[in-house]
């Protein structure tokens, strides 16, 4: 485990690692050779990947992704397509999102991990948000197949709510990622067994101490308290979809399964100037976004301090854009 500046560079750290182990594999050492006369890698992702992935994808000289196709939700709805070096949810790789930004789903990762792993493949996890569900015994259902993964990246600063910065990358095999950012000089004591020291697992040398406050997040909270502070969010945001899907002229353009709200308030410009409306009132902040063809409210419940009485207040702020929209 590595702590890095957030999902992005934990992302980079797992495809870091998934690269140079597919291609050691093949028998080509990245590390050593760098990529010019590699054989090609191929990743394939969801076609409704966040853009961060894509942005891993380019420091790391792979170029855009294969696109799988995705249903409403953003889900893959089959495994890894083709016979590429690797498959990561996000080839040689595949890359599936520990949850979809907008509807908050996840692809089906115990399928993509066999499809990918029988053609030799690394499945990384995007799980910028949505891997926090596995800690909850009432909704780690919804990634379930975790384990059959190879690396997973998330933010901390998401639903931890520990200061920006703190990413945290995952990777099941250390030799993999060390290969990448291991540094090996006469007067650094290290060692290639145990844990290993933390700047053999990120891209930076000099950093703080980012686990600090990742650690002491759930250490405050302890394991009932974390459980409780997934289950809340989740309520909330169901509390949310409930209350606006019984507001005329409302829809609710995902199924609910996790934190994430997308509600349209019926053409994309009245959705843009209610949103506007909400955002001025300083009640609440809830961006405006596009997914799926069309402008919507994204509510992401995340903060740590979200009780019942601040989704009533954000309802109420709501409606209040609404009805200032309607009398406009």
């Amino acid at each position: 485990m590595g702590f890095t500046t957030g999902a992005t560079a934990s992302n980079f750290v797992g495809l870091a690692a998934a690269r140079q182990e597919v291609l050691a594999q093949a028998g080509w050492d990245v590390a050593v050779t760098g990529l010019i006369g590699a054989r090609p890698l191929r990743v394939f992702a969801g076609a409704d990947r966040h853009a961060f992935v894509d942005l891993a994808l380019r420091y790391l000289g792979l170029g855009l992704p294969v696109a799988v196709a995705a249903d409403a939700q953003g889900e893959v709805a089959g495994g890894c397509p083709g016979r590429g070096d690797g498959c990561r949810s996000r080839s040689g790789h595949r890359v599936p999102p520990g949850r979809q930004l907008h509807s908050g789903s996840s692809d089906p990762l115990t399928e993509a991990a066999m499809i990918a792993h029988d053609r030799g493949a690394w499945v990384h996890v995007d799980g910028a948000f949505g891997l926090w569900a596995a800690t909850s015994p009432r909704h780690r259902h919804l990634v379930a197949g975790l384990k059959t993964c190879d690396s997973w990246a998330t933010d901390a600063h998401k639903t931890l709510d520990v200061p920006y910065d703190c990413g945290v990358a995952i990777v099941s095999r250390p030799e993999a990622v060390r290969a990448v950012f291991g540094v090996h000089t006469s007067y650094l004591q290290t060692t290639e067994h145990g844990p290993g020291d933390p700047f053999d697992k990120v891209p930076e040398f000099s950093r703080r101490a980012r686990g600090v406050p990742v650690w002491a997040a759930p250490r405050s909270l302890g394991r009932s308290g974390v459980i409780a502070l997934i289950d809340r969010l989740v309520q909330a945001a169901h509390t949310f979809a409930a209350r606006l899907s019984g507001i005329p002229g409302v829809e609710v353009v995902n199924d609910v399964v996790f934190t994430q709200v997308c509600v349209s308030f019926g053409s994309d410009e009245r959705t843009r100037n209610i949103t506007a409306r909400l955002l001025a009132d300083g009640t609440t902040w809830m961006s405006g976004s596009h997914w799926a063809g069309r402008d919507v409210l994204r509510i992401a419940v995340s903060n740590w301090s979200t009780d019942a009485a601040d989704v009533e207040n954000s309802l109420q702020a709501i409606q209040r854009a609404l009805a200032a929209e309607d009398a406009a």
